[in-house]
This record gives C-alpha cells, sequence and structure tokens, in this order.
C-alpha cells in the first residue's frame, strides 16, 4: 500500500486492511511515497494506492469484501506469488 503520512484516506485504508487479516491469508506493509521522490512524482495524488502482486487494484477506497474478490481472483488464475 502506497501512503503518506497525515492522509485520512490512507488511514481507513489500513483499517481495512488490518480488519480483512482475519478474514484471508496475505501480507501487506505500508510505503510512505514522500520518502522517495519517484513515488512521490507518481502516486502524489492518487494515494492510498493499494497493489495485489504488483498489479494496482484500488486507489483513494477500497471496500474489504472487494478486496477479498481481489485476491480469490488471483489465487484461481494462478497468480500466488
Amino acid at each position: 500500500m502506497y501512503s503518506r503520512e497525515g492522509c485520512h484516506l490512507c488511514d481507513v485504508v489500513k483499517d481495512t486492511l488490518r480488519q480483512m487479516e482475519g478474514e484471508a491469508e496475505f501480507q501487506w506493509q505500508v510505503v510512505d511515497i514522500d520518502g522517495d521522490p519517484e513515488l512521490r512524482e507518481k502516486f502524489n495524488e492518487e494515494v492510498p494506492v493499494v497493489f495485489i502482486d504488483g498489479r494496482k487494484a484500488f486507489k483513494y477506497h477500497m471496500d474489504g469484501r472487494q478486496f477479498l474478490r481481489a485476491l480469490a481472483g488471483r489465487e484461481s488464475t494462478g497468480g500466488v506469488s
């Protein structure tokens, strides 16, 4: 998840990811875009951005059930890494 400090939408998505941890097996990490000029330029107006297996899956908002469906779709297509 690409994020930045002081981003309310980022906090909401982080909370959703924490809630979904009990629903499915996945690992996630937060990358602060402000710590990298290249990431800041690329995602400055898009945070929060959630990637699943290197592919952009959500930006700005993320529903927990939609996230679980995206994870399930990844598994059914053999994209688990």
